[in-house]
């Protein structure tokens, strides 16, 4: 008889729920097909997580997380941050799926998390504050809104695959421009 490792398990659920999500959405997600992938039963996701929505959050939460452990806002080298962040994106293309699914759910609504969320984002906008109180780069925009246009400009051809591919081109030469216009159109943007 196997000794049973909660913290394995745990991580199966969290792994499988991220796969899940990101292809149906929060709505078409499925416990049961959870369950099954990562081969554990419903109630232990339910004792772990709580219910689906709770699950989702829980996985968005540590996936952001995971982000700005990874990729923090460097307002010293935003060129640098955005081919870090693009990176990042590109291999982990679930997040914004994940983000995207949240939009379609929730809308303009408060979401469960949001106090912690805004925590999350403070500590970015805070970055990108610092950045314009030292005179690195302009303070001609508001930090929040900063942040929003440089994340938006890195993250919409993650978003929205067919749009770039139609529109910007699939190949890498295309997607290679497209990343060298994002970064001059971001230096435009911080200039002081």
């Amino acid at each position: 008889m196997g000794v049973r490792d909660p913290e394995a398990t745990k991580a199966r659920i969290f792994d499988a729920a991220v796969a899940e999500f990101a292809r149906y959405g929060i709505a078409g997600a499925r416990i049961d097909r959870i369950a099954a992938e990562a081969k554990a039963n419903k109630q232990l996701i339910y004792a772990y997580f709580g219910n689906k929505a709770e699950l989702f959050s829980k996985v968005l939460a540590r996936s952001m997380v995971d982000l700005a452990a990874a990729v923090p806002v460097d307002p010293d080298d935003i060129e640098g941050w955005l081919d870090r962040l693009m990176d990042y994106h590109a291999a982990h293309p679930e997040l914004l799926r994940l983000l995207y699914w949240e939009g379609i759910q929730y809308g303009t609504t408060e979401l469960p998390d949001e106090t912690e969320r805004q925590d999350h984002y403070a500590h970015k906008v805070a970055a990108v504050q610092d950045g314009q109180d030292r005179g690195v780069i302009t303070d001609a925009i508001p930090a929040q809104d900063l942040l929003f246009l440089l994340v938006a400009m890195a993250n919409w051809a993650t978003v929205v695959p067919q749009m770039s591919r139609i529109l910007v081109g699939g190949e890498d030469d295309d997607r290679a421009r497209l990343r060298a216009s994002v970064k001059e159109a971001a230096r435009r943007i911080i200039a002081r």
